[in-house]
């Protein structure tokens, strides 16, 4: 009993502390550290702007119009799109925009790290920035990225993905604006704990070389970190991408990336504290390590209480109120629009897909590929 009484109020503590004791605590840390990198408008280094593309036929002449519109000196940008194995007609859409300077890279299916490890082998700037197929970047976007690494403590520096259009039953906006604002936080802490795909620039001399299980949305910032380097985020570098029309696709989504998270924890290196500064150290865990835990402490939690149930009051408490977030989730999957429903069952998914990557890793490895959503669909 008492052994149960531990795990239920232990898995309680750390998804709470998870959820809500650490933005709080990221957010008064932020307002006393206050952190922001130099910054240096003349700072105009080449870049290498890779995009990396999967059967993006429909979408890869808008996103190379938009990436040749850039406020960026033209003679110092190169625009390099990695074709990922497509079978589409990809190739044959970017090869229209060669002779604007465009290079296209037909490689073998592996992935998207593997794609961008050889972009970046393929270039020679002093900065490689990213960008998915469907990430359309204002105008100011690479200038504004680019001008945090003037700084030469730091590496890494991503933007803001503002989701478009209309959401259908998805809560995933709701989910990101919180998530954009702790990375907020993070960055006036002095480092971020992670990125996003959409819209970020590496230094070339801070770039590492990832297999294909990795990501560098997770796997560089740490690593980083630990080399001295800091990531850091620039709201004001602004990318807009189409939301995912369902909860459902937005799950599948989530699997793929939660695999590789798990991979990380698991044997990339992540939870290892050799180098990290120990407040970084403790936001990577709190941020990321129990985030990622959640599904595996939701289901401690669910059985512990249970367990309890019959013979403790705050157990049958714990218990009813978990049940009557399941029911209110259910709800949420039949009539998504309702806005707290529909918030419950997106939390639900996500939690669940943070189960499923894990038991992913385990039995098959991450997933190493991707596909356009309209592929999943």
């Amino acid at each position: 009993m008492k052994s149960a009484r531990t795990l239920m109020w232990g898995s309680l503590g750390l998804l709470a502390w998870t959820h809500i004791g650490y933005p709080l605590a990221a957010a008064g840390a932020a307002r006393i550290r206050g952190y922001r990198p130099p910054r240096d408008e003349k700072f105009v280094p080449e870049v290498a702007l890779i995009i990396t593309a999967h059967n993006e036929e429909g979408v890869i002449a808008e996103r190379l119009e938009n990436a040749l519109r850039q406020d960026y000196p033209q003679d110092r940008l190169e625009i390099v799109v990695a074709s990922d194995g497509s079978t589409d007609g990809t190739g044959e859409v970017v090869a229209r925009f060669e002779d604007r300077g465009v290079r296209l890279l037909e490689l073998a299916r592996g992935g998207k790290v593997s794609a961008q490890n050889a972009a970046v082998a393929a270039t020679r700037a002093d900065v490689v920035a990213f960008s998915d197929a469907n990430s359309l970047w204002e105008p100011d976007a690479l200038r504004l990225l680019v001008r945090n690494l003037a700084d030469g403590e730091v590496g890494y520096v991503c933007g803001r993905v503002d989701v478009d259009g209309a959401e259908g039953d998805s809560r995933e906006g709701l989910y990101w604006r919180y998530e954009l604002w702790l990375r907020e936080q993070e960055s006036a802490c002095g480092s971020v704990t992670g990125g996003n795909g959409g819209i970020y620039a590496v230094r070339r001399s801070a770039f590492v070389e990832l297999g294909p299980e990795h990501s560098h949305d997770l796997g560089l910032p740490f690593r980083l970190r630990r080399r001295g380097l800091r990531s850091v985020y620039e709201p004001a570098a602004v990318a807009r991408e189409p939301a995912l029309p369902t909860t459902a696709a937005e799950g599948a989504r989530k699997l793929r990336m939660l695999s590789r998270a798990w991979w990380e924890v698991l044997r990339g290196g992540l939870v290892d504290p050799r180098g990290q500064p120990p407040m970084y150290y403790a936001a990577l865990v709190s941020h990321r390590v129990l985030r990622y835990a959640g599904g595996p402490l939701h289901v401690l939690l669910f059985l512990a209480s249970a367990s309890l149930a019959g013979r403790d009051r705050s157990a049958r408490t714990l218990l009813l109120l978990q049940l009557g977030f399941g029911g209110l989730a259910l709800a949420g999957r039949r009539r998504p629009k309702l806005p707290v429903a529909g918030a419950a069952w997106y939390y639900a998914v996500v939690t669940g897909a943070s189960l499923a990557g894990l038991v992913r890793v385990l039995a098959r490895g991450p997933h190493l590929t991707w596909a356009p959503v309209r592929e999943d669909s």
